[in-house]
């Protein structure tokens, strides 16, 4: 074989090892990011006595072409978590930690159910945002641990694009001889889903501990269509609404959101040097001697 040949042959050789790799890095890094993510949990179980859940929606990069994924609470979900809730002893306290924009209505109640039926205390963990369905799951737990910088959201029906409350307003705006069948049927609808998820929510409420008044109050107010869909409930605000939220965050939880990265393609990238820098100290002038 001449020094040509060889040389080809050998290009080949590394050609094909290189595309083997290609395809088997990405499998060989998501098991690894899989063992951090069980290692983390068992210790934060250990240190906490406790179940700990993990329902985080977000886009991950999950096959070899790098087609993100958008995830919201869907029956799996639920299938899984109540699983997960039945294999834990009654008197063992869930810690559920949360990020999501929420999901399917009847998903969300089953799971809501399943956390107020549990004896144990259930923690529910946010360290960024819990929307609408992810909203509601927390009121279904004995507290609720908020970064400051975190929020929740209205837990008000959508029907289709709209909310409920606005399609019902319009029965209120127009007569009713101007109005086509279509919207007058989704009206009805709406007024049902109004009427239902502000009692599924109130029976939460009440559930964990809530007098009457309270549970009437924070139900109306978290259901009643006053702020749009995706409004920003911030910590400050739960807590003026009356909701048992906390700030004391464990580091744990930050640590696990970084072993679910967001896929970099799909967002600005952000990067910085994670070291907890101070502003440089100023030097006095010193005054003139005379």
């Amino acid at each position: 074989m001449s020094g040509l040949d060889t040389a080809s042959a050998i290009l080949s050789w590394l050609f094909w090892i290189f595309i083997i790799i290609s395809i088997l890095s990405p499998a060989f890094q998501q098991k690894n990011l899989e063992l951090q993510r069980l290692d983390l949990i068992r210790r934060f179980e250990q240190k906490r006595k406790s179940r700990v859940i993990l329902l985080i929606h977000r886009q991950e990069t999950m096959s070899l072409l790098g087609i993100p994924i958008s995830r919201y609470i869907s029956i799996e979900d639920s299938e899984a978590i109540l699983r997960a809730i039945r294999l834990t002893p009654p008197e063992m306290p869930i810690d559920i930690i949360l990020h999501t924009p929420g999901g399917l209505v009847l998903a969300t109640e089953q799971i809501a159910q399943a956390l107020v039926r549990h004896k144990g205390k259930v923690t529910v963990f946010i360290p960024h945002y819990a929307m609408s369905g992810g909203t509601m799951l927390a009121l279904a737990s004995d507290e609720i641990i908020m970064d400051e910088n975190a929020v929740l959201g209205p837990v008000d029906p959508q029907i289709g694009n709209y909310p409920a409350a606005s399609i019902i307003k319009v029965l209120e705006e127009k007569n009713k001889d101007r109005i086509d069948d279509e919207t007058l049927i989704l009206a009805d609808v709406s007024k049902k889903a109004m009427v239902q998820v502000k009692e599924f929510v109130k029976k939460l409420l009440l559930a964990n501990g809530r007098s009457e008044d309270d549970a009437e109050r924070i139900s109306t107010m978290l259901t009643e269509g006053r702020w749009t869909h995706d409004y920003p409930i911030t910590f400050e605000e739960a807590k003026d609404i009356g909701l048992n939220v906390s700030s004391e965050m464990p580091r744990e939880i930050y640590e696990l959101m970084d072993l679910y990265p967001q896929n970099p393609s799909m967002r600005p990238s952000v990067q910085y040097v994670p070291l907890p820098y101070k502003a440089p100290e100023r030097s006095v002038p010193q005054k003139p001697q005379k």
